[in-house]
């Protein structure tokens, strides 16, 4: 029997990643806040729901790619996702939201014999439309095991640990992203002081122990000043939020976190909040030439 797939958040990371679905013969039922963004998926092979609840119905895996832990607790639980879903449906929220939320909709869902993984992603949406995301699962390990051929079209899923893990590794790996992305501006802007070319530069370490999948993407983006959304930086700073919040919780210093935190909220501040979080270039720029007329 083919599994039948419900996909919940169709925006800039969910429509890429149904394509993938549907691609490797998943049935799918999308949904959207924003029944456009669903909709065009029709014309891809996707079943369409007027409702989450409704998308879910005889669903046997769930995902849900929402913008923070109060949007995906209000499909689960307000809007009667979790009363659809059927004994043994197993969710699987791609969404970037705080450890705790994870552990909550977990717990919620067991009471009705639903499973709850947590399984953030990376890679952006280039990773998504490729089918190379980086899955960190939280979770019943046999279930994600279960769900290998699920996860297939969209990447490389990693078992991580309980409920939970899954987000706690999401931000570790946007804390390693945003710190990278303010390293990469900063070298930006020391190569146009010193009068060097930002892209033979970016040519000649590659291959060097500064090589990333950052200087290669979001390098090519500074140059090209290229800062239409793949990630939004109102979303990495959602993100680093919950990092600064897990810290102070656990009672930890992170230096290099606070001052790249600190960059992004101001950046956000003065109405960058839609732009590509490579874009903090551009606040940095803007911090330098205050310098230099200040």
């Amino acid at each position: 029997m083919t599994m039948q797939i419900a996909f919940l958040g169709t925006g800039l990371m969910g429509a890429p990643m149904v394509r993938r679905l549907l691609g490797a013969g998943l049935p799918t039922c999308v949904w959207n806040r924003d029944p456009a963004k669903a909709k065009v998926l029709v014309t891809d092979g996707a079943s369409l729901a007027n409702s989450p609840a409704r998308a879910v119905s005889g669903a046997r895996v769930v995902f849900t790619m929402l913008s923070d832990g109060p949007a995906v607790a209000d499909v689960l639980f307000a809007q009667g996702v979790a009363e659809a879903l059927a004994p043994g449906a197993v969710v699987v929220d791609t969404s970037s939201i705080s450890p705790d939320h994870a552990r909550d909709h977990a717990a919620r869902l067991a009471e009705k014999g639903v499973v709850y993984i947590d399984s953030p992603v990376s890679g952006g949406v280039a990773g998504a439309q490729a089918g190379t995301l980086a899955l960190m699962a939280g979770g019943p390990a046999e279930v994600i095991a279960d769900l290998a051929p699920v996860f297939a079209p969209l990447g490389r899923v990693t078992h991580v640990g309980p409920s939970g893990a899954g987000q706690v590794c999401k931000l570790a790996n946007q804390q390693i992203v945003a710190i990278t992305i303010a390293a990469l501006a900063e070298a930006m802007i020391l190569l146009d002081a010193g009068g060097a070319d930002r892209e033979q530069f970016r040519r000649a370490i590659r291959g060097g122990f500064a090589e990333s999948r950052i200087l290669d993407l979001h390098g090519a983006r500074m140059i090209a000043r290229d800062f239409v959304p793949g990630g939004l930086s109102s979303l990495h700073l959602k993100d680093l939020n919950s990092v600064i919040d897990l810290a102070r919780t656990h009672g930890l210093s992170l230096p290099q976190t606070e001052t790249v935190h600190q960059a992004f909220v101001d950046f956000v501040a003065n109405g960058n909040g839609n732009v590509d979080h490579s874009g903090l270039l551009l606040h940095l720029e803007d911090v330098n030439d205050h310098l230099k007329r200040g």
